[in-house]
């Protein structure tokens, strides 16, 4: 059905065209004009009416519906295509979203010969809700509300990922408040499944940097010439719940009721002048002892994390690397305090690294194809427990090594099926290798 506003604009025209009939056959008939000078007919300016009509309607829808995800590209202040979908738009709501399952199929020995002990595991990992609200072109709401393992009544939850206000001032300074995400690593801010290699996340950014990582905070964030960056006052981590096989993963307080007596800073910078390639720095520095004192002694355990990363695309090619460390201050003391004893004890020292290629084979078949298929390969280290205090042991079986051999199939930007191999072994020789296989979409 014609819009009202369209039939109102065909009105006048129809008008015309009965003014302009033939004319009385007693009135002589004009000699008709030359062919190169002769006006359109009636329908002619009917269907240039219908053109410019259909033109003006889907300007209206543009301004009003979200924008499609740039999918594939890196969306915007470092965040991934469907999380950075409310800055496009003029004002309103933006909604965006995505979702992984992920089969993981064990061996059933360990390297040293042992029956591994594992049992395969089928988990829709996580389903995901961007809500967002752009109230003018200076302040903007973003939010990401995640569902994990499918159920709350089978050890899955749902939790604000993050939850930021945005003052958009200038494009070398704006301003952010909330629960962000620390600004660590490639994947803990661009964590969209469909935006990384292999079916499970690197390594080194869950066990090294615990990704996803969020933090109540406030700060600053921009862009001066050819460097983007982030600084960030956010609350700190919490050493009760470090371990020595995760590392700090524990000690995360995900904006929950978080102890705020010990405040932390973590910012970024990132060279993004050179089209495809990605290449910075992160760090993340603070006290996480909270009340804890070993022999009646206070002590502050400083947490600092340190990564260097980067990203290149280059044509159909796709490198990748990480490498980050982290140093906790006062180990011995927590080890007290937390009653540790033997090889359990935290890492005094944590590192972890990784480099990854792929090759995106169809750009050579097909260019300009939305479809992709990318076969990839990946080896990283990583060892909870690099360095230990005088007094404490080292577990082996936290000194990893992994191969990750596998294929990233996307039918069209904004799907994937991963499918890959994982070669596990450690300085325990307790490895089990896995396949995976992993469905994944972002809207």
């Amino acid at each position: 059905m014609i819009p009202t506003w369209r039939a109102r604009l065909a009105l006048p025209v129809c008008a015309l065209s009965l003014l302009a009939g033939p004319a009385r056959s007693d009135e002589p008939k004009p000699a008709p004009p030359p062919a190169e000078t002769a006006g359109p007919s009636n329908e002619e300016l009917a269907r240039r009416i219908e053109v410019l009509a259909r033109e003006l309607e889907e300007k209206k829808l543009g301004d009003t519906a979200d924008p499609a995800p740039p999918a594939g590209k890196t969306g915007q202040w470092g965040l991934g295509p469907a999380a950075s979908k409310v800055y496009s738009k003029s004002s309103g709501l933006s909604i965006g979203g995505y979702g992984e399952s992920l089969y993981q199929n064990f061996d059933a020995t360990r390297e040293d010969g042992a029956p591994s002990g594992k049992t395969n595991e089928w988990d829709y990992l996580r389903a995901v809700v961007y809500l967002g609200w752009k109230f003018d072109r200076t302040f903007v709401l973003n939010t990401e509300i995640e569902y994990e393992h499918a159920s709350t009544g089978e050890g899955g939850e749902v939790s604000v990922e993050f939850a930021t206000l945005d003052a958009l001032l200038l494009r070398q300074l704006n301003l952010r408040a909330g629960l962000v995400l620390v600004p660590v690593g490639l994947v803990n801010e661009m964590h969209e499944p469909t935006t990384y290699l292999g079916a499970r996340r690197p390594d080194t950014e869950s066990r090294i940097l615990p990704s996803t990582w969020r933090a109540n905070g406030i700060g600053a964030f921009g862009e001066a010439g050819p460097i983007a960056y982030k600084l960030y006052l956010t609350e700190s981590l919490d050493a009760t719940g470090f371990s020595a096989a995760n590392g700090i993963r524990g000690g995360r307080q995900s904006g929950a009721k978080a102890a705020a007596d010990n405040l932390a800073l973590a910012g970024r910078v990132d060279l993004v002048s050179v089209p495809g390639l990605l290449l910075g720095a992160s760090f993340f520095t603070g006290d996480s002892a909270k009340d804890l004192t070993a022999g009646g002694t206070a002590f502050g355990a400083r947490t600092t994390t340190f990564d260097l990363h980067a990203d290149w695309r280059f044509h159909g090619l796709w490198l990748r690397g990480v490498w980050a460390r982290v140093d906790v201050d006062d180990t011995a003391q927590l080890n007290r305090a937390l009653g540790l004893a033997g090889n359990a004890s935290i890492g005094e020292r944590q590192v972890g690294w990784y480099l990854s290629a792929g090759y995106e084979v169809l750009s050579l078949l097909s260019p300009g194809s939305t479809m992709a298929l990318t076969p990839f390969v990946r080896y990283e280290r990583t060892d909870t427990q690099k360095d230990v205090p005088d007094g404490w042991g080292r577990d082996g079986a936290n000194d990893r090594k992994a191969w990750t051999v596998g294929v990233d199939f996307k039918p069209i930007p904004q799907l994937a099926v991963k499918a890959d191999w994982q070669d596990y072994s450690n300085a325990a020789g307790t490895g089990v290798p896995q396949w995976n296989v992993a469905l994944a979409y972002l809207f």
